[in-house]
């Protein structure tokens, strides 16, 4: 591939990450972006070992790890960065002892950076609503941008599995979309029915408009006729929101948090939330427990008569 990032790792070091790196794609499934992570991860630390000394992964002890560990937090490195950079190694170390590459697992004593869980930004529900209808409905731009909208709040898809949904994947007569999620995992994701119509209004008025000689069967496509990429679609919410007047950064997540953040102020169930979002963990599910309780919080410091008073002024 290019730019491969495996090019800069010393040669010694590169089998065994070519081997786990193989086994991640083949018996994880783990995405391309996912995987040349892990693969700039691991070639930084290599580089790092071998300027210290060591001579191939058989080398690295617990000595080295302080050393590396201390490096990453004295470059500033954030804490989450820290966390996936040391956890890229521990999965490294722990397939090394699986293949009886190595006899130890070098970074078990190495610790991790305690991380502080920062809540998601949610949108309104009026917010949501001002956004959605943003798009025009008069062009083939506005109708496909309006279905992009749509079906992101109303299903709770990542902006990936929505750049990557084919024709077939969408059952707008019984009202669900069939996702392949972190790992190619599959799951259906419900459609509701503001949804369903502007899909079904875009593929009647906007998506032929795309279609070019080699444009295959994706959804929502580029003026290029090609899939759209996450980029456009993070371009375009960010424009949306600016004519709905929302002034809350705009992440490519936003209509994701929101969409799970409304279903459970609602009442849905949390292990619902999580099937329909596609977590492996309850715990991931559970971030938005805590934004709900922390909205109510907010709510009783504002009105309660022996609340803290506005935060505003304080």
């Amino acid at each position: 591939m290019p730019n491969d990032p495996l090019d800069a790792i010393p040669p010694a070091f590169a089998e065994p990450v070519e081997s786990f790196l193989a086994w991640l794609e083949l018996e994880r499934g783990l995405s391309a972006n996912t995987l040349q992570a892990y693969a700039r991860d691991l070639v930084q630390c290599a580089t790092f070992m071998q300027q210290r000394g060591a001579a191939d992964w058989n080398e690295v002890d617990a000595a080295l790890m302080s050393q590396w560990t201390g490096h990453l937090s004295m470059c500033d490195y954030a804490r989450t960065s820290q966390s996936r950079k040391l956890s890229a190694l521990r999965m490294l170390a722990r397939h090394l002892v699986r293949e009886n590459t190595r006899q130890d697992d070098f970074t078990e004593l190495a610790s991790s950076p305690k991380l502080t869980r920062k809540l998601p930004e949610v949108l309104s529900a009026q917010e949501v609503t001002r956004l959605l209808e943003a798009p025009s409905s008069a062009t083939p731009h506005g109708l496909r941008d309006r279905a992009i909208l749509e079906l992101f709040y109303s299903s709770g898809l990542r902006v990936t599995e929505l750049c990557e949904l084919l024709l077939q994947s969408v059952d707008l007569e019984e009202g669900y979309v069939r996702v392949f999620g972190k790992g190619s995992k599959e799951r259906i994701a419900p459609i509701g029915g503001a949804a369903i119509k502007a899909v079904r209004d875009y593929l009647a008025g906007g998506r032929a408009r795309f279609v070019k000689a080699r444009t295959g069967s994706e959804l929502f496509l580029s003026q290029q006729g090609k899939a759209i990429s996450r980029k456009m679609v993070w371009v375009m919410i960010k424009d949306c929101a600016r004519k709905a007047g929302i002034k809350k950064p705009i992440k490519p997540h936003l209509l994701r948090h929101s969409f799970a953040t409304h279903l459970l102020e609602g009442g849905a169930d949390l292990r619902a939330i999580q099937e329909m979002l596609g977590h492996a963990d309850i715990s991931t599910t559970q971030i938005y427990t805590a934004v709900q309780s922390s909205r109510l919080a907010d709510e009783h410091a504002l009105y309660h008569p022996r609340g803290k008073g506005p935060k505003r002024m304080r």
